[in-house]
């Protein structure tokens, strides 16, 4: 009996052991995060625009971000070339070079996703004007236009991008047109959340 008191009493000491190593290597991994993070990337990935054909007549698409080690994605809208998903999806920075890459699938249940183009976009001049937003802040009406970003060549940008105040805050608006597929284009807007703790911009 003694022996087994014995046994169970060390078993629980590793346990409590190894319980507590855990949770200061999560609290180290946690302190490093918050230093390399400069704060969150709000996406509001608003809707598609005249997306491919993926089934018989129509397709159900989602969009699915990636950064770095990231990935998220929105929910699936039924029978649309025209979806209207206005999901958020939030990143979290830590590199303001780092692209943001944006793809469209088909839902299908029998067999894999077929894909429906995709886009990248940085946010690097967003991030600029974020780091003046201050200098801003009670004199400008709603809607007033801070920086206009042309389409090009380097970009998948289909028309002017504005950065705009809009209710205490600068929010990027984007149409971006799909590469590798026929057709297809999908409107999101930026938003910039800071975190107390962090690096910031």
């Amino acid at each position: 009996r003694y022996f087994r008191r014995s046994s169970e009493a060390a078993i629980y000491t590793n346990s409590r052991d190894k319980f507590n190593h855990r949770k200061k290597k999560f609290a180290v991994e946690q302190e490093k995060t918050m230093e390399n993070l400069l704060g969150l990337l709000r996406i509001h990935v608003k809707r598609g625009v005249n997306l491919a054909i993926r089934d018989i007549s129509s397709s159900d698409p989602y969009v699915v971000v990636h950064s770095g080690k990231q990935k998220l994605k929105t929910r699936v809208v039924k029978h649309s070339l025209n979806p209207e998903w206005n999901d958020h999806l939030t990143l979290s920075v830590t590199d303001p070079n780092l692209p943001v890459k944006l793809m469209v699938y088909d839902y299908d249940v029998l067999s894999a996703d077929d894909k429906m183009g995709e886009a990248e976009f940085n946010i690097a001049q967003y991030l600029e004007a974020i780091k003046f937003r201050h200098t801003l802040e009670g004199g400008l009406p709603d809607g007033t236009i801070i920086m206009k970003i042309q389409p090009s060549r380097q970009n998948c940008l289909s028309e002017e991008s504005h950065i705009v105040w809009n209710q205490g805050k600068l929010v990027q608006n984007m149409f971006l047109r799909l590469q590798h597929v026929e057709c297809g284009e999908v409107e999101i807007q930026l938003e910039w959340i800071d975190i107390p703790g962090s690096r910031g911009i």
